[in-house]
């Protein structure tokens, strides 16, 4: 049973591609999507796969092992495979215990979309932004702040001093939305602020319905082919297209912690403090603000700034 939570978020640098396989739809190599939604996200089991290279990878950078032996004095090679394996379950299976550390899968909270005016907006929704504060609680977190009412398709609410308008209206790709005389709540925006980093001038509010256009319908999609070595034209068969979420798309994560599952507590074995307070410090401190997750990472795809922290002064 998870104890400890805090959320993080993920904001997109180069096009992400967290895949869902071959379809026999337009594009070849689809995004993964929520299935009764149809929004984009990325996997718990993939992100936690990527977290865990990145984990594997501490005991080869020399800088963050004398890190770690200034807060863990008895650590070692050994003692941080141990660790590893205790946060994230062992890969032999003959030592199998649940690992002690968990992910929900990464929802989407603003999508990037060009702008006639600002270069581009930060888009979102009531219905993402309610499941946001939905899940902020279940974390645990501050989150009191106002929803924005359900809006009209063709209707927009923008932030104060927001850089997007042109003549009472938004336009996004070639499509005009309506400025509504309602303004974006300071608190949520300032909530989104703290949280994403973002420019709140770039901050936009559409209906439900035109958010999941924007989603389905402005992705990267990319056409690749494969060269002929010998005769230096493309291969047969070899012409594909692959879906990708554009840069400076912010998601978001819940990272969930429990008290370890084997006998040996390795360095989460100390007095006065919980198991699943130690697992969560320990997975805080040493993950990256910049890491990479999906495919095609030798082509400089899927870097993403991680943003951690929450709120709640009892999760840190």
């Amino acid at each position: 049973m998870f104890k400890k939570t805090l959320p993080f978020f993920i904001k997109v640098i180069t096009p992400l591609h967290a895949g869902s396989g071959q379809d026999l739809g337009i594009v070849d190599l689809p995004i993964q999507r929520e299935r009764h939604t149809s929004f984009p996200k990325i996997e718990a089991s993939g992100l936690k796969g990527s977290i865990r290279e990145v984990f594997d990878g501490l005991k080869d950078d020399k800088e963050k092992m004398k890190e770690l032996k200034e807060k863990y004095p008895d650590i070692e090679l050994t003692k941080l495979e141990q660790a590893i394996s205790l946060l994230f379950g062992p890969e032999n299976t003959d030592n199998a215990h649940a690992g002690a550390l968990g992910f929900t899968d990464a929802r989407i909270l603003l999508f990037p979309v060009k702008s006639a005016k600002g270069v581009f907006a930060w888009i979102t929704c009531p219905k993402v932004l309610e499941r946001f504060r939905q899940d902020m609680a279940l974390a645990k977190e501050n989150a009191d702040y106002k929803i924005p009412d359900k809006l009209e398709d063709g209707e927009c609410l923008v932030s104060e001093n927001s850089i997007l308008v042109v003549n009472n209206a938004v336009i996004l790709e070639e499509y005009a939305f309506q400025v509504s005389d309602q303004k974006i709540a300071k608190d949520l925006a300032s909530e989104l602020v703290k949280r994403t980093k973002i420019d709140p001038r770039q901050l936009l509010v559409l209906s439900d319905n035109d958010f999941t256009d924007f989603v389905n319908l402005s992705t990267e999609v990319i056409t690749r082919t494969r060269i002929d070595n010998e005769t230096g034209t493309v291969e047969s068969g070899a012409l594909f297209t692959e879906e990708y979420l554009p840069s400076e798309t912010v998601l978001y994560s819940i990272a969930l912690a429990s008290p370890i599952f084997s006998r040996d507590k390795g360095i989460f074995r100390r007095d006065g403090r919980s198991e699943e307070e130690l697992v969560l410090e320990f997975w805080n401190d040493n993950m990256p603000d910049v890491m990479q997750i999906g495919g095609n990472a030798t082509i400089g795809k899927g870097l993403v700034e991680i943003i951690k922290g929450g709120s709640n002064e009892d999760s840190k």
